[in-house]
């Protein structure tokens, strides 16, 4: 039987994850992610998909994260009708996270076509709405871990928990009668992995003795320090105490789910045990108030105290609007957390126009800023940026702290793909940057794997899954993007770069004649002169 393995997302970039197996037997889906970063990247959500929604039977979703299962409402309304298989955590959290997605995308997309009609430009649709994702959800069915789920025919999958967010799973996957000498065909897909002791989830687990592994790769090239519970709040404690010296508001973007409810737990205890002064912790996200409410069911699950310090008193919930502007007329020391993780987003970018500015304001970064994002610049050191339109010189101090993050290290990927074998036929490395990719590559053909059988596959490529190494077929299919346009900054990000760095050297000349220099010369590269 073969077997044809297609990257639709998540190759040579963080976001999008999205794999399509085709077989004799039918077309089965792992993940179905929204492209977050570039908007090169981010118009790939507008387009068709690489593929007919109808032709698909079924679709493993991995977990939650909206690079994971944000275009399953598109793919249902598109014409999928088969099943989508999650695991409980997954299904209660996409409960509320796609509808949310939906509801954020008619916000902007209502938002954006006010300033088009300004403008005299076309409108735009949503990619889906609200009704189109709570349809999305009578198409899923819960899965146990580590029990086997038949997909469809001749093929069936088991999950594995990835330790990196409620729900969260590495998907072990059979074809049967397509290994060598009539023996299945098993892949694993590793999702994506927690790091080792992450706060509110177990170690990864998985099988060994396969024929694939298809792994993420977001930190591969990186050596973090050994984290512990106590050291990472005790960093956490530090930087709470320096924001507070400085006077003013401490942003955290984060994530709506897990890292939401990660930063939550340890501020409480913080403050319950009087290592930071107790001081009004706002959580201002509808998404990650649910969240949390959905962790609260699960806190048994967790460890000790959990459900308790998801439930203090320390805790505000600013649902609405109304509450979120009320937030923005304090002054002096007080801590917000709100979405998205990457700045990219939701209301954390409203708290960053009235902050950036400002010199005793702190932003503490806590996840992955992939390129192209708002959270990626300031994390890189820019001195302006543009939110909304809007240009803002950046001030306040802007921290940063690996500590929480949901993904394994270099070290931790590298144990975790050589407890795996023997690997009979090749790695794929997906779901990260370039550098990223490459460090972990050079990890893994120390000790796991030959260098001959590491794959780094391209948006869009396709391989044979049955011959005896993994076999590329070129000109399957169209693609999308050029394969640079995937790793690189586009004309968006460049625009923006040219229209901050015009702003900041008419700023910086001598006078009024020194400016007319300035825009006469760049009036005369418009026209196209010398």
């Amino acid at each position: 039987m073969s077997v044809k393995l297609r990257f639709c997302g998540a190759s040579r970039t963080v976001t999008g994850s999205c794999y399509l197996f085709e077989t004799p037997a039918g077309r089965l889906l792992v993940d179905c992610g929204m492209f977050q970063g570039p908007k090169t990247l981010k118009a790939l959500n507008y387009g068709a998909f690489p593929f007919r929604p109808s032709d698909i039977d079924a679709v493993l979703l991995t977990h939650a994260h909206i690079d994971h299962s944000g275009l399953l409402p598109k793919l249902v309304r598109a014409g999928f009708s088969g099943p989508i298989w999650a695991t409980r955590g997954t299904i209660d959290l996409c409960s509320y996270m796609l509808p949310d997605s939906g509801s954020i995308q008619e916000s902007e997309v209502a938002s954006l076509n006010r300033r088009s009609a300004a403008r005299g430009r076309a409108e735009v649709t949503p990619i889906y709405t609200q009704a189109d994702a709570v349809a999305a959800l009578t198409a899923f069915r819960s899965v146990e871990y580590e029990a086997w789920t038949p997909v469809m025919d001749s093929v069936r999958a088991r999950y594995w928990n990835a330790g990196h967010l409620l729900g969260s799973a590495s998907i072990e996957i059979e074809f049967a009668g397509a290994g060598k000498a009539g023996a299945p065909l098993r892949v694993l897909l590793s999702g994506d992995l927690g790091p080792d002791a992450k706060l509110l989830q177990p170690d990864p687990e998985a099988p060994s003795d396969l024929d694939y592994v298809i792994c993420e790769s977001t930190y591969g090239d990186r050596d973090r320090p050994p984290v512990t519970n106590e050291s990472r709040r005790a960093r956490l404690a530090e930087e709470v105490r320096d924001a507070q010296k400085a006077g003013g508001a401490l942003l955290i973007p984060a994530f709506a789910v897990e890292r939401t409810q990660e930063l939550i737990v340890d501020l409480v205890d913080l403050m319950d045990r009087g290592v930071i002064p107790a001081a009004p912790l706002f959580l201002d996200s509808p998404l990650a108030i649910r969240a949390t409410e959905v962790f609260r069911q699960h806190a048994a699950d967790m460890g000790p105290d959990v459900g308790r310090l998801l439930s203090s008193p320390h805790l505000r919930c600013t649902e609405t609007v109304d509450e979120s502007k009320a937030i923005m007329r304090l002054a002096g020391f007080h801590i917000i957390i709100a979405a998205s993780g990457m700045c990219d987003a939701g209301r954390i970018r409203h708290h960053l126009k009235r902050w950036l500015w400002r010199r005793e304001a702190t932003v503490l970064l806590t996840g992955y800023q992939a390129q192209g994002t708002l959270g990626r610049f300031l994390d890189e050191g820019a001195k302006a940026v543009r939110i909304q339109g809007e240009e803002i010189k950046v001030a306040a101090r802007i921290h940063r702290m690996d500590d929480y993050s949901g993904h394994a290290d270099g070290p931790e990927l590298a144990r975790w793909i050589a407890a795996r074998r023997p690997i009979k036929r090749g790695v794929f490395l997906t779901h990260g940057e370039e550098p990223e990719l490459e460090g972990l590559s050079k990890r893994i053909a120390e000790r796991s794997v030959r260098a001959a059988q590491i794959f780094v596959p391209v948006l869009d490529d396709v391989y044979e899954l049955t011959t005896a190494a993994p076999t590329p077929i070129d000109g399957a299919h169209r693609r999308r993007l050029a394969p640079e346009a995937v790793v690189a900054l586009d004309w968006h990000n460049d625009m923006s770069k040219l229209i901050l760095g015009i702003n900041a050297a008419i700023e910086a000349a001598a006078d009024d004649r020194s400016r007319g220099v300035i825009i006469r010369r760049l009036k005369r590269a418009l026209e196209g002169e010398a």
